[in-house]
């Protein structure tokens, strides 16, 4: 149990200088001194970097696919419910190294297949659930599909937008947006 945890000891310093730095920040050297570990405590634990690297994927995308089911179900008794309390975890309560992680998770998922397969399963969670709820709301499968898409879409290109004036505007305009994708006619 001790060895798990030193190992997650690296993976979390690993995902924090993935955020900072993207993929090539994380290097052996860079970890062992945030750790205040010799490399040599990095190789008891891990065959290579990529073995690492590997982790940290399976990490995220593990935790991932784990939040977006438990954040829905939490959400509320009814779709409506879930999809509100979806976009207001994602639009009020923005968790800046979440984001980058997951902007450098992309970014490195542009050369690298596994880090594509990872962002790939993530997505393919995210949709299914978000969709699954429209699909309740009585919507048929391609306009709940076409319809989460755009809810992920809004969700992360908002976060990532230089919205000018005041806070106050900008949660004004982010919550009619998150209305418009949350208010379905229901059959």
């Amino acid at each position: 149990m001790k060895d798990e945890s030193a190992s997650q000891d690296w993976v979390a310093t690993g995902l924090a200088e993935l955020a900072k730095g993207g993929v090539d920040g994380v290097r052996v050297e860079v970890l062992a001194e945030r750790l205040g570990i010799t490399k040599g405590g990095f190789y008891r634990r891990f065959k290579d970097r990529r073995a690492l690297l590997d982790a940290m994927l399976e990490t995220w995308r593990d935790g991932r696919i784990t939040a977006i089911a438990r954040q829905a179900e939490a959400g509320g008794k009814t779709p409506v419910e879930r999809i509100k309390s979806l976009a207001r975890l994602y639009t009020e309560r923005a968790n800046a190294q979440g984001i980058a992680i997951e902007l450098a998770i992309r970014q490195w998922a542009r050369t690298d297949p596994t880090a594509a397969a990872a962002a790939e399963k993530v997505d393919a969670a995210r949709l299914k659930t978000v969709s699954l709820l429209y699909r309740k709301l009585g919507l048929s499968a391609p306009d709940a599909d076409a319809r989460a898409v755009l809810f992920y879409a809004f969700l992360f290109g908002q976060s990532l937008l230089f919205l000018d004036g005041p806070a106050r505007r900008r949660a004004n305009l982010i919550a009619a947006c998150a209305k418009a994708l949350t208010e379905i006619e229901q059959k």
